[in-house]
């Protein structure tokens, strides 16, 4: 599986941005995917994640819970994640992962495939 994010930028404290996430392979939706983050100097955190079984099962850190929504479209192979109310704090790269089965999406080494990561910037 390879990933592909895109969708970062340079916002002010407050504003929206949507990443997105592109997958290559025939069993995307067989795939728990997830959305983590790592700011300079700091540990990779998990922000979000969505597994597919039927319907989507989502997973978010309490940090952008309420703030964050990820997504999913199966047709196209594709996660989104919409952030909202961007806060400086939320400055970081984004990095979109997949993993094959997990029963604990929130731990990024439970994630066989890494996209190359989207840097975020929120300015105050």
């Amino acid at each position: 599986v390879q990933l592909q994010a895109s969708g970062g930028g340079l916002v002010q404290a407050g504003d929206s941005l949507r990443l997105s996430c592109a997958a290559s392979g025939r069993t995307f939706s067989a795939y728990v995917m997830g959305w983590f983050r790592q700011a300079p100097g700091k540990e990779r955190e998990f922000v979000a994640a969505i597994k597919w079984s039927g319907s989507s099962v989502t997973y978010y850190a309490d940090s952008v819970k309420g703030r964050f929504t990820i997504s999913r479209d199966n047709g196209k192979n594709m996660v989104y994640l919409q952030m909202n109310s961007l806060k400086p704090e939320d400055t970081a790269v984004y990095y979109c992962a997949a993993s094959i089965w997990t029963l604990t999406p929130t731990m990024s080494g439970n994630y066989d495939y890494w996209g190359q990561g989207t840097q975020v910037t929120v300015s105050s």
